[in-house]
Order: structure tokens, then C-alpha cells, then sequence
């Protein structure tokens, strides 16, 4: 009799409620019975997949994930490790961590025939002055070629892909009797003069990021545009109280895509800076190994470490841009 009264342990969740409905039972009865019969089911055991199944399907990825990793971090292991050997030559260094100093440090930072603290202020002022003023002024012409229709609007999108087309490296010789011809008039933008190398680096990466802040311009719906049109706001408000806020990623990656660039320039920068005290830091730290009998790679790899701090900084405080979409969610459907 009792085996009769006692429900079964393989019995439904929808019999359960089924019975209790039945049988005149409330709302809050129906779910205990459905919480009950789901703690009495038995739980099935997961089956453990395989290593060989495992690695097919993600353990793969792992490995590839690891091997880059290490081909990406070793040169940087190697650098710092040179920089804190006191001796000065790469032929020591081959054991990592070998010997570890920080004479290297002082001795770039303190030395008078070594102005590391010029080069490094010269260029955070070339950078970051490069970087502002391209995203501005880019940002402005992108906003221009997107949402504004005027007459050349076809050639001048034409004229910018075809002139990025040609390296700035060809230009070496023009650009030096360029501004050679300036500075005998205007010397505050010449040759040996930071204003007049900010210059000439607006005016080779312009028109490629302009273009490339085109292309995700268009992607900004218009009827956020003509929504403001409605509401009374003009091309500079929208502008600058909406576009500017949805672009902000495409701003970051310009921004740092630039910065890290002029940072790691030569060419130009060795051709226009002549005086040691104006030179940036890939035109000083390069002389320091010019020579190879007297190279001293501990200092060089030092002032290498120390450079690369300000671009880690600066997609430190980017990062947020460059990963997240801002433009989710803007309009509707």
C-alpha cells in the first residue's frame, strides 16, 4: 500500500503539475512540485572528451596562441636584458639576465655628450603634436568628403589614393631644398627646426588617414544627420557634438597609428634635424652604434626600453576606444 502512495522517482515535471492542478492545488504548490521533481531526477554524467577531440577542436589554438606569444616577447626579453648589462656589448648578452645593472640607465640619463632628455622631449613634442593635429584636421576632411556634396569632391578622394601611392622616401632630395629655400626666408619652419619637421610629416600621412577616416565615416548612418538638421543644428555642431563621438575608435587607432609612427621615423628626421640638441630619439640613439668599434648597445638598448614607454602609455589610454564599437545601437532596426 505504501509503495502505491509514494510517486516514482522517474515521474515528469509536467506530471507532477498535471497532479496538483487536479487536484485543486495552488499556484505556489504547482512550482514546488516542479522544483521537487527536478531535484528527485537523477543527474546524468558528462562524458570527458578526449585529448585527441580536445586539441581538434581548441587545443590547437592554444598552442599557436603560445608559440606567438614567445616569437613576440623573446626581442623584448633580449633588449631589456642588454640594457641592464653593464658591459655594453651584445656578445655578452647572449645568457638573458646574466649580469644586471642599471649603469647603462644612469649613464644615458646623466651623460652631457648624450642629451637623451632632449631627444626624448623633442620627440613627444613632434609626436604628439603630429598625431593631434592629423587627427583634427583628417577628421574635418573625412567629415567633408562624407557628408558634404561640392564640385572636385570625386578627383579629390582619386588624388589622395593615387599620391599615397608614391613612398615619402622619394621626396628626400625635394624636401630638403624645400625647406632649405624656406628657412632662408621664414627660419622658424626650416631645415633644423621641429615646427617645419611637424610639418612635413602633416603632409605625408594626411591624405591616407583622411581616407581611411572616410571609410568609416560613411558607415554613420545619415539619418543621425538630418535627425540634428531638424532639431536647427548646423555642419560645425553636428560635427563636433555627435560625429566626434561616434567615430572616437577610428579617432584612437589614427591617433596611435600615427604616433607610433613618427616615433619610429629616420629618414626624414635625419635629414632635417642637425643639430644633436634637436634631433629625436631614433636619429641620437642610432649614432650611439654608428660605429661599430665603439658602439655601445647597453646605452643603446637602454634608450630603446625607456622610448618605448611613452607608446605603451598612449595605447594604455586608448585601449578603450580601439576595442569597443561606439556606433551599437544608434539608430534603430
Amino acid at each position: 500500500m505504501t509503495e502505491d502512495r509514494i510517486p516514482h522517482a522517474e515521474t515528469t515535471v509536467g506530471q507532477n503539475a498535471t497532479l496538483v492542478v487536479s487536484a485543486g492545488g495552488t499556484d505556489e504548490q504547482v512550482d514546488t512540485a516542479i522544483a521537487g521533481t527536478a531535484r528527485t531526477k537523477p543527474a546524468r554524467p558528462e562524458r570527458r572528451r578526449g585529448f585527441g577531440k580536445w586539441f581538434g577542436a581548441t587545443g590547437w589554438r592554444h598552442l599557436i596562441a603560445i608559440v606567438v606569444s614567445i616569437f613576440a616577447v623573446f626581442p623584448i626579453l633580449y633588449v631589456v636584458s642588454a640594457s641592464l648589462n653593464p658591459h655594453g656589448t651584445l656578445t655578452g648578452t647572449n645568457q638573458l639576465f646574466s649580469s644586471i645593472g642599471l649603469d647603462s640607465y644612469i649613464r644615458i640619463l646623466t651623460d652631457p655628450q648624450i642629451p637623451y632628455p632632449m631627444w626624448f622631449a623633442n620627440t613627444l613634442i613632434v609626436a604628439s603634436v603630429t598625431g593631434l593635429t592629423m587627427v583634427v584636421i583628417g577628421a574635418l576632411a573625412a567629415y567633408a568628403f562624407s557628408r558634404m556634396r561640392f564640385a572636385g569632391r570625386r578627383v579629390g578622394l582619386i588624388t589622395i589614393v593615387v599620391v599615397q601611392m608614391f613612398p615619402q622616401l622619394l621626396a628626400v632630395v625635394a624636401i630638403f631644398l624645400m625647406m632649405s629655400a624656406i628657412g632662408d626666408w621664414f627660419p622658424a619652419i626650416g631645415l633644423n627646426t621641429l615646427t617645419g619637421l611637424i610639418l612635413i610629416y602633416l603632409g605625408g600621412a594626411l591624405g591616407v588617414n583622411t581616407y581611411l577616416m572616410y571609410g568609416f565615416f560613411n558607415t554613420i548612418p545619415k539619418e543621425i544627420d538630418e535627425a540634428a538638421k531638424i532639431d536647427g543644428a548646423g555642419h560645425a555642431r553636428i560635427f563636433f557634438t555627435i560625429i566626434l563621438r561616434l567615430v572616437a575608435p577610428i579617432l584612437a587607432v589614427v591617433g596611435l597609428l600615427s604616433f607610433i609612427g613618427i616615433v619610429n621615423e629616420y629618414v626624414i628626421a635625419s635629414v632635417m634635424l642637425i643639430d644633436p640638441e634637436k634631433q629625436t630619439l631614433v636619429v641620437g640613439l642610432t649614432k650611439l652604434v654608428s660605429n661599430p668599434r665603439y658602439a655601445d648597445w647597453s646605452a643603446f638598448s637602454a634608450g630603446a626600453v625607456m622610448a618605448a614607454i611613452p607608446v605603451v602609455v598612449v595605447f594604455l589610454l586608448l585601449q578603450r576606444y580601439i576595442v569597443g564599437g561606439l556606433t551599437a545601437g544608434a539608430t534603430k532596426g
